[in-house]
């Protein structure tokens, strides 16, 4: 009882709700709580009872509280004690039935509201009831008369929906399903674009209905298709190498965009443009290989392209080397026109992407300008890549064949095809095609040098049987009419190969690819550019026409052709007196008549061996023009061929030991030296190899040709033909000519000559080219020794006495005598101008040094002689006054060659002692016999023997340097 009063203490619930069962205790009835209300008390007794209850009967249910009291029972029990406790837990329990009684007084007024509210909750819970009873009958009678029909209707009609979406999709799944088929037919029409277009949409749509199971494997299916579409489109990117076409390539790069590979199809091109250059020439080479194999064999195809090139025949490489260059050039045309088609398209495309575009696909543009910027650099770096392809290729065809005896046509028609190439190189991508030149430089020095020894050898067999006789040619020959020269005629037209074109011309003209972008090839025309023109230099008897051959009389007639020095008047020698009236023009024809040409036109002078080296020249030219880097050796071997001419001319016409040494100098110092290096260097004088000589001895020897040897047919010592002075002046004249070619071939030389190798040809040109006209000395200084007989006029001259004590009015017989040989020499020299023309300055040297001999002669006369008096030195100066006079009267020559020589040497007589000491160092042209005669016998007369003997003292001084 205390404890549960106790716990009323704490909360009315609480108290109530914590009562056991075993606990349970009536309530206090109201009475009771009266009577318990009605006592006395004391709040603060109260409280203090309750207070000193102790804690433990505060705990939770489970205390037993009669187990409790009884443990704490003492072991002895006493009454009284337990009376007294007994007492105080009454106490205790009173202050707690009283507490609660106070608590439950005070809760009473909300007890009583609170469950007044339980009874009006309970009688509203009772009217919701049947209101819901109410509504369920109702709603019941709702659906069965309206709601169950019309949701009825909406539920159909969702379904119906449903389906038709359902049937919009199948019909979709259908189509896709089809799809394929489509994609054939477009890609069998190359529609590219359209086939990747339809794809990526099906790729789409397939996404959308990925939820069927369908689906999900026509989606592997097209991923499948567009990667078929990717390969083909790979193959129809590999056809864009060989053969361009613009909407092919076109549909090829609109496809690559729609998937967002441009870049890779750059590199794809690329590759397929290395493997194109590959194949190519493969194919090209395996099938003249076995062609010419001539059977269906297999093991050609398993060679490397290096090996198979080894196995190109001679007759079959220039047309494979044509057909190769023209493979090649179709790959970099298609090249070239796949850069054009960018720089085209790019421009079109950026404004096309620029117009529509907005704030969403700026990101867009970007990646499009940088596949552009991609697209252009991988273009231009590929243009060096494959044009080193192509020189790879062709190097390697180049090389696997020795070239060395090909035919110079043929060589040349390879040198040209080689230097297209290199034009297209340049053109290209501005290569100079260093790997190509080395090649063919090289294949070009170890031909031209086994043609050239081959081509002097050749021209050495024709000196020796050139009967120098008169090639006949028309007067307007000109060497750019021989087909050998038709590339300088050509360099200045432009349908002609660029390689033979000028700098300056280039600029101006259209490139190759630009001329042959369309249509054609640059390799085709070489063929039909050989012989394309005929020759037409040669005169027909000596006359281009019957008309030339009237009007070369009538062209005496004319002052046209008159040197200037003719048309001057001129001074006489004797009296140093312009005559009175200027000389007329049958004088003038005369003259002329000198230049012994009135029965031909005047028609160059030259042989079919200057013809063969001038044709020469131009082959040498030709391969120069096509190849610089070998102009230097090119130019050389050119020099030597007209060294060897020159030095032939002089073997056979020229050298002559006795009248070198007659101190005239008819060879000057240059072209002795020039002869003398010609000797040296390229004229191998040996008989036999020497055994023991070394091996560069040998290749020395190698690089000389054996010295000429002049033809029997031609003869030198008949009189008649004034040992054979037609052929002299068709030798001397012809080698000429050859120097006048080699002067206006100069320029063009000089074009190509490096710049380190220019002092060679100056040197060329002022030491051996310009001496050829001085050869004609030494070479008609023969004619002229032979011409007349000067032992018999020094015969005729010793049987004249001179020491005559009279003068005379009467010349000696011995002028007329010379006079007669001159007049015969001149009938002689006539009768040759009938079979050569003998041109005015030949003619003038012929006269200048038959006169000069003739003077001598008369100076060697006068100083045979044994005793001579005033009178007889006064018949000698009327001789020579005699022989003069008639003299000017057969040539034009002014004035007479050593005329001085002996008028000098005659007045010498009439000198004194002291006067002739000083004259005979002045005059040291005179002999030491001349010297000596003229002071024993002519002053022995009127001089002591004292001055006589330091005159001849005098004289020997000045012999002595000579000996």
């Amino acid at each position: 009882t205390v404890k549960i009063l106790l716990k009323g203490l704490r909360s009315p619930q609480e108290s109530v709700h914590d009562l056991s069962p075993i606990e349970s205790f009536r309530i206090p009835s109201k009475e009771e709580l009266r009577e318990l209300r009605e006592e006395p008390t004391d709040p603060q007794a109260q409280q203090e009872i309750i207070n000193s209850i102790e804690e433990v009967y505060f705990s939770n249910d489970s205390f037993d509280i009669v187990k409790y009291e009884l443990e704490r029972l003492p072991p002895v029990l006493s009454l009284q004690e337990l009376e007294e406790y007994r007492d105080k837990l009454k106490q205790q329990q009173a202050a707690v039935s009283k507490k609660v009684a106070d608590l439950i007084l005070e809760k009473q007024p909300a007890y009583v509201q609170e469950l007044e509210r339980v009874t009006s909750l309970q009688t509203g819970l009772q009217l919701a009831a049947v209101i819901c009873t109410n509504g369920r009958r109702h709603l019941n009678i709702a659906k069965e008369g309206f709601t169950q029909t019309s949701l009825g209707l909406l539920a159909n009609q969702r379904k119906r929906q449903l389906l038709i979406g359902l049937l919009k999709s199948l019909r979709t799944i259908k189509t896709l399903q089809r799809t394929d088929v489509r994609l054939s037919e477009m890609l069998e029409e190359e529609d590219y674009p359209g086939a990747i277009q339809l794809c990526l949409e099906c790729q789409k749509a397939a996404s959308t209905f990925k939820h069927y199971s369908c689906i999900s494997e026509l989606n592997s299916k097209l991923q499948d298709t567009l990667e078929q579409i990717e390969e083909q489109l790979d193959v129809a990117l590999s056809k864009i190498c060989k053969n361009f076409d613009i909407n092919h390539y076109t549909k090829v790069q609109q496809a690559y965009r729609l998937l967002g590979k441009t870049q890779t199809a750059m590199d794809q091109l690329h590759m397929h443009f290395t493997q194109a250059i590959h194949n190519t020439v493969f194919q090209v080479v395996l099938g003249y290989v076995e062609l010419c194999a001539g059977n269906t064999d297999t093991k050609f195809q398993k060679l490397q392209y290096k090996d198979l090139c080894t196995h190109i025949t001679p007759d079959s490489y220039i047309p494979c080397l044509a057909d190769l260059c023209k493979a090649l050039w179709e790959v970099m045309l298609s090249y070239y026109r796949t850069m054009q088609w960018h720089e085209d398209h790019d421009p079109d495309e950026t404004a096309a992407v620029s117009s529509v575009s907005d704030g969403n696909n700026v990101i867009g543009t970007e990646e499009n300008s940088f596949d552009r910027s991609y697209v252009k650099k991988k273009l231009e770096h590929g243009l060096s890549r494959i044009w080193q392809d192509v020189q790879l290729k062709v190097k390697t065809y180049l090389l696997g064949t020795d070239l060395s005896n090909f035919k110079y046509d043929d060589f040349i028609f390879v040198l040209d095809v080689i230097s297209r190439l290199m034009q297209v190189g340049e053109e290209f991508c501005g290569s100079k095609s260093e790997v190509l030149q080395e090649s063919i430089r090289k294949q070009s020095v170890n031909y031209f040098k086994t043609y050239h020894r081959t081509r002097l050898e050749e021209l050495r067999m024709f000196l020796e049987n050139e009967t120098w006789e008169l090639c006949p040619v028309k007067s307007s020959f000109s060497i750019l009419q021989l087909h050998e020269f038709k590339f300088m005629e050509q360099s200045r037209s432009p349908s002609v190969s660029p390689s033979k074109q000028p700098a300056s011309a280039i600029s101006t003209t259209v490139t190759l690819f630009e001329q042959y972008c369309n249509e054609g090839n640059p390799f085709e025309i070489q063929t039909d550019s050989k012989d394309d023109e005929t020759e037409d230099v040669l005169a027909s008897n000596g006359y281009e026409s019957d008309e030339q051959e009237k009007s070369a009389y009538q062209e005496y007639d004319s002052d046209s052709d008159v040197p200037e020095e003719l048309k001057r008047d001129y001074v006489d020698e004797q009296t140093g007196d312009a005559p009175v009236k200027s000389v007329s023009r049958e004088t003038l024809r005369s003259r002329k008549r000198s230049d012994y040409n009135l029965n031909k036109v005047n028609a160059p002078i030259l042989t079919n061996t200057t013809l063969n080296v001038i044709r020469l020249v131009g082959k040498y030219m030709q391969m120069m023009n096509i190849l610089k880097p070998i102009a230097f050796d090119v130019i050389h071997f050119m020099s030597q061929l007209f060294d060897y001419y020159l030095y032939a001319v002089y073997t056979f016409f020229g050298r002559n030991d006795t009248f070198e040494s007659t101190g005239l100098g008819l060879s000057s110092s240059r072209l002795r030296t020039t002869l003398n290096r010609i000797q040296e260097s390229l004229i191998d004088l040996e008989v036999s190899a020497d055994p023991t000589g070394t091996l560069t001895a040998a290749e020395e020897r190698k690089e000389k040709v054996p010295s000429p040897h002049l033809s029997h047919l031609v003869v030198l010592t008949s009189g008649n033909s004034l040992y054979g002075l037609a052929e002299r002046v068709v030798a001397t004249e012809s080698l000429v000519f050859l120097a006048e070619q080699f002067e206006f071939l100069q320029p063009h030389l000089d074009a190509v000559m490096p710049a380190a190798k220019k002092p060679f040809l100056q040197q060329f040109y002022s030491q051996t080219v310009s001496t050829a006209s001085e050869l004609r000395k030494p070479v008609y200084w023969i004619v002229a020794a032979k011409a007349i007989d000067y032992e018999q006029m020094l015969l005729l001259m010793a049987n004249v006495k001179w020491d005559v004590k009279e003068i005379m009015s009467q010349h000696n017989i011995y002028v007329d005598a010379l006079l007669k040989e001159f007049e015969e020499y001149n009938r002689r020299l006539n009768e040759v101008s009938k079979r050569v023309r003998i041109p005015l300055p030949v003619s003038n040297i012929l006269w200048e040094h038959c006169i000069r001999l003739a003077n001598r002669t008369l100076v060697e006369g006068y100083a045979n002689v044994k005793k001579c008096s005033n009178e007889g030195r006064a018949l000698m100066q009327l001789d020579f006054q005699q022989f003069l006079m008639k003299l000017e009267k057969l040539t034009d020559i002014r004035p007479i060659p050593d005329k001085e020589f002996v008028e000098t040497y005659i007045k010498a007589y009439y000198l004194t002692e002291n006067d002739m000491e000083r004259w005979i160092k002045e005059h040291r042209e005179y002999s030491t016999k001349q010297l000596t005669n003229l002071v024993n016998v002519c002053l022995g007369s009127h001089i002591n023997k004292k001055a006589r003997q330091r005159l001849l003292a005098a004289i020997d001084d000045i012999d002595r340097p000579k000996r």
